[in-house]
């Protein structure tokens, strides 16, 4: 089978194969992105672009049922999560179409001494090469190529190689909205391809979501060729319960928080901390309100779960699971499968010296923790590689704000879910990556800050 076929997780089908990219085929790419940039975007107006960039996401909405029904098909996303990432699309392209012109303009810097005046402009850094996961097809390719082509950087994309379909309706969007040929060029490209990608000298930087393992390769060629790089890559997001007046309603948002796409989420919350007078109240509401969210056909309009994005996924999580449990864990509900549908677990007794105490879970397996004090809960949340984002519930203000100081994390949720706006910068620190992405900080990672220093 090709590297790049839409397989039905729901039902193991495989609706479409497409070719790869030929070594001569790419050649044409990065000579059109680059070309592009020297012509198009030096000549285009960033009024031009920001038109265009609307454009698309008007496009996303117009389309939005059939943009969401490929990517129930690629990944098994639930349909009305399907849509809702579609619109979260739209509203990402309008951001940058709204406020590009205040992000991007001059910045006069006083002078200490001496006559005349000093800015920063910002202008395009050059072609980008985006490489993009499969867990939010759209998503994740809007929050990279929409303040970038605003910006008036070029972009290559490289899609999940489970996502061909969408990475098309992609193309055809940009394409339909007025970019011109090489702003944005998506290509099936293999792993080795891009490696020689990223060491063009025509290409000026990369960006990817996806796993550890995929962006230590992609910084280290990076770092090699001296390319800026942004990464974000996976988490194990701690969920810290200290203090309540509603157990019920903190239950609700810890199971939201962990089964948002089938629990196939980098910044959902995955392990769960939870104060010890709490503790056996929540267990026992979160584990029946985890095991009565069941797994079902992705199409339907009630579907909370899906199945889980591809065999390979399934059995990944099958592992992790098998060995969590070889070493100690305790299953406290779940743990069983049928085909790609996985059942919503819960795990208690995970030890320091269990697998499962520095993995993550990529689908709907929790982990749920004792502590006794603030400073416990702190130091088993960032007792992990991952730094990417963390939920705090308190009733307590100043504890809430005490432990939001001393998470080593890039994002802190205090008393609420789901709260990702396209004005809020996403990323993470230690092995969770690097960069920032969405909001004014997504549009400064690839510009050039380049001072104009003028005497008279």
């Amino acid at each position: 089978m090709s590297q790049y076929a839409v397989v039905n997780p729901a039902t193991g089908e495989t609706v479409k194969e497409y070719p790869t990219i030929s070594d001569s085929e790419l050649s044409d790419a990065i000579a059109s992105v680059d070309e592009a940039h020297r012509n198009w975007s030096a000549n285009s107006t960033l009024s031009e672009r920001t038109e265009m960039i609307r454009k698309v996401g008007a496009l996303h909405g117009e389309r939005r049922e059939e943009l969401a029904d490929i990517i129930v098909r690629e990944m098994g996303k639930p349909v009305e999560q399907a849509l809702g990432e579609v619109d979260f699309c739209v509203a990402i392209y309008e951001y940058y179409a709204d406020n590009a012109e205040e992000f991007l303009k001059d910045e006069p810097i006083p002078l200490l001494e001496g006559e005349g005046t000093a800015l920063i402009r910002r202008s395009s850094l050059g072609p980008l090469i985006g490489i993009m996961p499969w867990n939010f097809p759209y998503y994740q390719v809007a929050r990279f190529a929409g303040p970038n082509l605003t910006l008036g950087n070029t972009v290559l994309l490289k899609p999940a190689p489970q996502c061909p379909e969408s990475a098309e309706a992609i193309q055809a969007m940009y394409d339909d909205a007025g970019f011109p040929e090489g702003a944005y060029v998506n290509i099936f490209a293999t792993n080795e391809q891009i490696a020689g990608l990223i060491a063009d000298p025509r290409i000026r930087g990369v960006s990817l979501t996806g796993s550890e393992r995929a962006g230590a390769a992609v910084a280290e060629i990076a770092g090699r060729n001296l390319k800026k790089c942004v990464l974000e890559l996976g988490g194990s997001d701690p969920f810290i319960l200290l203090a309540t007046d509603d157990l019920d309603e903190a239950v609700e948002a810890a199971v939201g928080a962990r089964l948002d796409n089938s629990g196939q989420a980098c910044n959902a919350a995955k392990r769960f901390i939870v104060a010890d007078e709490l503790y056996d109240d929540f267990l026992e509401r979160f584990t029946a309100a985890m095991t009565s969210t069941e797994p079902g056909d992705p199409t339907a309009e009630d579907a909370a779960m899906g199945p889980l994005s591809s065999e390979t996924a399934t059995e990944r999580l099958q592992d992790q699971l098998d060995r969590a449990i070889a070493q100690g864990a305790t299953v406290v509900a779940g743990g069983d499968r049928d085909g790609n549908y996985f059942k919503s677990t819960v795990l208690t007794d995970v030890a320091p010296d269990n697998d499962a105490y520095r993995e993550e879970f990529f689908g709907p397996v929790a982990a749920v923790y004792k502590v006794g004090s603030e400073d416990e809960a702190i130091e088993l949340a960032n007792d992990t590689s991952f730094g990417l984002g963390s939920y705090v519930f308190s009733n307590d203000s100043e504890q809430a704000a005490r432990i939001a100081d001393g998470l080593d994390t890039g994002m802190v949720f205090v008393n609420g879910v789901g709260l990702d706006g396209v004005e809020l910068p996403f990323g993470g620190v230690k092995r969770s990556g690097f960069g920032r992405e969405l909001g004014r900080y997504g549009m400064e990672e690839f510009v050039n800050k380049k001072l104009i220093r003028v005497v008279k």
